[in-house]
Order: structure tokens, then sequence, then C-alpha cells
């Protein structure tokens, strides 16, 4: 493989805040990763920030 071959994926956690409280710019780190995480509900993020961060990916 060369080196004009290789891939690198950019992962990014997303969708991480709780209500009022808002973790990170995910709007800004959509327009450089290339795939991401987005929080479930279990040990972060709420409804609304996940619907938000669906949208928005």
């Amino acid at each position: 493989m060369t080196a004009s071959e290789l891939q690198v994926d950019i992962n990014s956690d997303m969708g991480e805040g709780f209500g009022a409280y808002k973790l990170g710019d995910d709007a800004a780190i959509l327009d450089i990763v290339s795939s991401a995480n987005v929080a479930c509900g279990f040990h972060a993020g709420d409804p609304e920030i996940m619907a938000v961060t669906f949208s928005m990916a």
C-alpha cells in the first residue's frame, strides 16, 4: 500500500450535553470529522440534543 492509498478517519464523540449543559461545539466539529459517535442517552445526551445532532449530521 502506498502513501497515496492511505485513508484516515477523523472521528469524534458528539451530542453529549444534557439539557442546558452543552458540551462542545458539535456543529463546528461536524465540519472537520469524517465520522461521529452520537450519544444515545445512557451515559450522556438527551432526546433533544440527540435529535439536533442527528439533523446536523
